[in-house]
């Protein structure tokens, strides 16, 4: 079997590079283990304008978040499913500091934040004696729908291998790839941390960090909002399930849920919420971050049968569907990738004989 392309990974990058090829009519084969724990299958699908103690603006936020809400708009009118919803963030202060720096950015202008006008608006849900303002416009991409019905989607066109990707079987020639049974014209990996492990692009500034979660039942809570005090609250899908979350540990022993997460988490609801709530799961995984804080896009220069769409880290929802786009038109008609996202700004690593054996 030749195929146009084979894609590594089904998580939220893989998704949307098969989204984005077949809409341009390529052929292709996605190969992916459906690890129940992978980041994209765990993650709140959070798309948030700023970031940090300061409310910072994220990187290329207006043309990221306008073209995100456009694309997953447009995939749940293609599938029959909400895949995203405007719910943005009242951020309650945990102190007099934050309150101040928070108003600090309001007198500065600065985009996405606002004074919230109801104070007392949700005293029957939570204790909050410092206040609160909101973040806005924030979305919640539908992960826990999106995934699995795309996934539906690939597995009824006979496009979807449902295997652990083996790389010793890969054989790269000058006119085509193999793998196995099939031959491409090229491969694209999106499988995450997986990748820091590739002989082809281990020497990327990959920096994986773990994240960890609770699924929690609030039933009195109003899902209209993702409210924040020091961490996310953000509402399911499921009417009355929520995510909690998430930290980040750049040093860790193992992939597993941690009780200290746990017990800290679980006082933190204690304290902030005056409704009844029931922990369901307590879930962790690790994100294919990187230092730059800048995901890894393009072809591998010495191996151009050879690309990667990764290291999108904490915003994959938002920069997924960017790149994946930028990629698709890079490998169709030759379109640059934007230069801070290019893999090409590693060539001279990337490029070294002795990288692969």
């Amino acid at each position: 079997m030749h195929i146009d392309y084979i894609i590594i990974g089904q998580g939220i990058s893989g998704t949307w590079l098969s989204y984005y090829l077949q809409k341009n009519g390529k052929s292709f084969i996605v190969i992916d283990n459906n690890y129940s724990n992978s980041p994209s299958r765990i993650a709140a699908g959070i798309i948030n304008p700023v970031t940090g103690r300061r409310h910072v603006e994220v990187w290329l936020a207006e043309e990221i978040i306008s073209f995100t809400n456009e694309a997953y708009t447009q995939l749940g009118k293609e599938l029959s499913i909400t895949a995203i919803s405007q719910k943005n963030i009242i951020d309650f202060f945990p102190s007099p500091q934050m309150r101040i720096s928070f108003f600090q950015r309001i007198e500065e202008k600065a985009k996405y934040v606002s004074d919230y006008l109801e104070q007392d608006h949700f005293n029957n849900f939570f204790n909050y004696e410092f206040g609160c303002g909101e973040i806005k416009p924030v979305y919640t991409v539908h992960l826990d729908t999106v995934l699995p019905t795309w996934r539906k989607h690939l597995v009824a066109k006979n496009l979807l291998l449902e295997e652990e990707f083996e790389i010793d079987n890969l054989k790269i020639g000058k006119e085509k790839i193999q793998y196995k049974n099939i031959t491409s014209d090229k491969i694209i990996f999106c499988d995450g941390t997986a990748c820091a492990e590739n002989p082809y692009f281990n020497v990327l500034p990959f920096a994986p960090n773990k994240g960890e979660v609770l699924l929690v039942e609030i039933p009195d809570l109003p899902p209209d909002k993702i409210y924040k005090k020091g961490m996310m609250l953000a509402p399911l899908s499921t009417p009355g399930l929520w995510w909690i979350g998430s930290n980040y540990a750049w040093e860790f022993d193992k992939p597993d849920p941690t009780p200290a997460f746990k017990e800290k988490t679980e006082a933190l609801l204690k304290e902030w919420l005056k409704v009844p709530f029931k922990i369901i799961d307590h879930l962790a995984g690790i994100r294919p971050a990187t230092l730059e804080r800048r995901p890894f896009v393009g072809l591998h220069p010495l191996h151009p049968a050879i690309g990667i769409l990764n290291g999108m880290g904490t915003k994959g929802c938002s920069l997924a569907p960017y790149f994946a786009k930028q990629l698709t038109d890079h490998l169709i008609n030759k379109k640059e990738i934007h230069p801070e996202a290019n893999v090409n700004r590693f060539q001279k690593i990337l490029t070294r004989k002795s990288q692969v054996k």
